[in-house]
């Protein structure tokens, strides 16, 4: 009996460890880290465009994307989505999930949500709550260049496509619609991370005065030049915001 268990014990690990290993594989789809691989594809973020015409009432565009207009929503979506928004274990597993934009939501802007989250987890040290609100914020300065250069390039090609539409021969009204609907969309999108990053000063004000008074350190002088350059950069964007149902403008400045 005992030779008989030592030959089943190898067996019955190898099992085990292809179950845990299927196991992970399923949830995960893919590399830890990683968006689930069911979840990517070049239109990944195509819903933005929806997302935004329909919170206010549009009909989104049915023209398929340009390579500008799927490189802005790319660019877009970690700038939409909230630090910190995510769990550990669900970052582990690449979350993925879509977000209601600004002018869908009916509830007011909690600038103190960021901090919390960030002092009230578990930390090792006060200093790495301060180096991973910088961390966040370079992030944010890193991102910024690219998606407004994205954004110049597609706003001035809505221009080009708004002034060509009157010399369009036998224009379909359908095709009229569409036009204008990706243009809202683009120009919403331009908007919608303009307001994300307004919000994330705010927000990361907030928590450097919590961490400084909560935990004094020197490197709260560091967080604080980091947001006063994503502040100036935010204040002063090369696209500027229109209402909600205008067009983005490029700057002239």
């Amino acid at each position: 009996m005992p030779d008989t268990i030592r030959q089943i014990r190898p067996v019955l690990s190898a099992v085990l460890l292809a179950l845990l290993a299927a196991t992970l594989g399923a949830c995960s789809g893919g590399d830890f880290g990683r968006t689930r691989a069911d979840m990517r594809s070049d239109d990944m973020h195509r819903w933005l465009g929806a997302e935004v015409t329909g919170s206010v009432g549009l009909k989104p565009s049915q023209f398929q994307l340009t390579d500008e207009e799927r490189q802005l929503r790319d660019l877009a979506y970690p700038m939409i989505e909230p630090p910190l928004s995510r769990p550990a274990w669900k970052s582990v597993f690449g979350d993925y999930k879509a977000m209601p934009s600004p002018w869908r939501q009916k509830i007011v802007f909690d600038r103190t949500m960021y901090g919390r989250t960030l002092i009230d987890e578990p930390h090792r040290s006060h200093s790495s709550r301060y180096a991973q609100l910088m961390e966040d914020v370079r992030n944010d300065i890193t991102r910024f260049e690219p998606f407004f250069a994205s954004a110049i390039r597609v706003i001035d090609l809505d221009r080009k496509r708004d002034a060509s539409m009157a010399r369009v021969s036998a224009l379909s009204p359908r095709e009229k619609e569409d036009a204008v609907a990706r243009m809202q969309e683009n120009s919403l999108i331009v908007q919608w991370v303009q307001q994300c990053l307004e919000q994330r000063v705010s927000s990361y004000r907030w928590a450097l005065e919590r961490l400084v008074i909560q935990a004094p350190d020197g490197m709260a002088a560091d967080a604080d030049r980091l947001i006063g350059e994503l502040a100036a950069q935010t204040a002063n964007p090369p696209v500027q915001a229109q209402p909600p149902y205008g067009r983005a403008v490029i700057s002239k400045g």
